[in-house]
């Protein structure tokens, strides 16, 4: 069996893999961070807060398994590795510790808003390598940032 086998000419499968791999690193990553801020947080709006933490993780391990199986079925190994995260990563650093809920809103608004700069730029990069790719992107940008929405309706400052 062919695992490299592609249904995308080499250059569309490396711009349509590179798209795809830096969008499961920003998954993983966001999964990661939201997780943290569940454990870590404190404050009056911790149930709501908590809640929707919950549901950030989900959309993001769910995306990141669509991501990787996407890559994967294009012929390009996916590579969720702790190793690739931390080196690849370009989501600000959440801190380490119990944190109040203003400064998780705060904290989440920004990693919103770097993945889905980042999702955009992807989306444009797809454009003409792989349609389907892109579709997929598309759908991932819509759910970030509508939990980016709410977030910032949420933020204070």
């Amino acid at each position: 069996m062919d695992l490299t086998h592609s249904p995308l000419a080499d250059g569309d499968r490396d711009t349509a893999g590179g798209a795809l791999q830096g969008a499961l690193v920003d998954l993983v990553d966001l999964s990661l961070v939201a997780k943290q801020a569940h454990w870590n947080l404190y404050g009056p709006r911790f149930r709501s807060v908590h809640l929707h933490l919950d549901e950030v993780v989900a959309t993001a391990r769910d995306f990141a398994d669509q991501v990787a199986e996407r890559a994967a079925a294009i012929g390009v190994s996916p590579d969720g590795r702790a190793a690739t995260l931390a080196r690849t990563s370009g989501l600000p650093e959440f801190p380490a510790g119990w944190i109040a809920d203003d400064e998780v809103v705060g904290h989440l608004v920004e990693a919103f808003g770097a993945v889905i700069g980042r999702m955009r730029e992807r989306i444009e990069q797809t454009d003409s390598a792989d349609a389907v790719t892109q579709d997929l992107l598309i759908a991932v940008t819509a759910a970030l940032e509508k939990h980016s929405w709410m977030f910032r309706a949420e933020n204070r400052n």
